[in-house]
């Protein structure tokens, strides 16, 4: 991600009839055809409250009785980057939950807290206020990060399982102590682009490395884009700003090796954003009971642009004795 590909993004017009644009403009409606966005606080949503008081959003989904997955998602997105997990799992009989982070999507905005220790607290807020127990974690990216210190430090009996898809432990910035990290130079840049012109970065990041859009051959998808950059512009910009120290600079070699659930790691070969030789390789070799799977060729957001490889193996995986 040092250099990141531009992408015009076209808008299609929405499109009237003649005739029904007319009959608008002479009704005196014309100014009512807007569509208002809805106020969230009309829909069925649900939210629990962390210790400090801020609402975590999250989805509950399937029989309360069955195997809770939980998934953790990625920097800056929201609980809907789960999408293609989520129905998937719900149609296998599971209970499937999905929150989003603070300071990302629904929940709340604040101008503290947006750091590993605090995510994982409003994870197990969430999770004992669903009095979730033997729950497989799944985290991806940032939510890798989020997961793996949530389940270091959760009461007995929470958890069964833990996996990290193109996690970023156990560290992703470069020091004397992680010489194949990725240049402190690199995150400043990101920090940077965020300040400067969201909206523009957030764009870059969907059309190019993070599905693997700027490889030669790739089937880009405007859909996964728009949607990227959807999730991403309902997220607080200080948010947003302060989670990318969280997630490039956090040591969570403590939290690997305090971990005995079963641990798979998932990870893409050609992750242009988390690079795999100082991740997945590393996290394996760090837990005491991990599975390190690779997948040649998959990119950062494989378990999107590939859900049907990602759920067949998470399946295999959670149903696992």
């Amino acid at each position: 991600m040092d250099a990141l590909p531009s992408l015009l993004v076209s808008r299609r017009a929405a499109m009237l009839g003649g005739a029904g644009l007319a009959l608008l403009a002479r009704s005196g409606a014309l100014a009512q055809a807007a569509v208002p966005t809805p106020d969230l606080k009309d829909r069925d949503m649900s939210f629990i409250d962390a210790a400090d008081g801020t609402p975590i959003f999250y989805k509950d989904w399937g029989p309360k009785t069955a195997t809770p997955i939980v998934f953790h998602h990625g920097w800056p997105l929201t609980g809907d980057e789960w999408d293609a997990q989520m129905l998937h799992f719900l149609g296998e009989g599971f209970r499937v939950i999905a929150h989003d982070r603070r300071g990302h999507g629904r929940s709340g905005w604040t101008e503290e807290g947006n750091e590993m220790d605090t995510y994982a607290a409003d994870v197990a807020a969430l999770t004992d206020a669903l009095d979730l127990k033997g729950a497989v974690h799944v985290g991806h990216s940032t939510g890798g990060g989020e997961a793996a210190r949530y389940v270091a430090r959760a009461k007995p009996g929470r958890v069964a399982k833990l996996v990290l898809i193109g996690a970023v432990p156990p560290v992703m910035v470069r020091s004397a102590a992680n010489p194949g990290g990725t240049p402190i130079e690199v995150f400043d840049g990101f920090r940077k682009a965020l300040a400067t012109n969201r909206p523009q970065f957030y764009l870059d990041v969907a059309s190019g490395p993070f599905y693997g859009f700027n490889r030669e051959g790739a089937e880009v998808s405007q859909g996964l884009i728009r949607n990227w950059w959807r999730q991403g512009m309902e997220g607080s910009a200080k948010a947003h700003y302060d989670c990318i120290k969280a997630f490039s600079e956090t040591d969570f070699t403590q939290d690997l090796k305090t971990i005995e659930v079963p641990t798979l790691v998932m990870h893409g070969r050609d992750d242009q954003v988390v690079p795999f030789d100082d991740s997945a390789a590393l996290s394996a070799k760090l837990l005491k009971n991990g599975e390190l799977k690779a997948y040649e060729g998959y990119p950062h957001g494989m378990a999107t642009v590939h859900a049907e490889v990602i759920n067949r193996d998470l399946l295999a995986f959670v149903a696992a004795g």
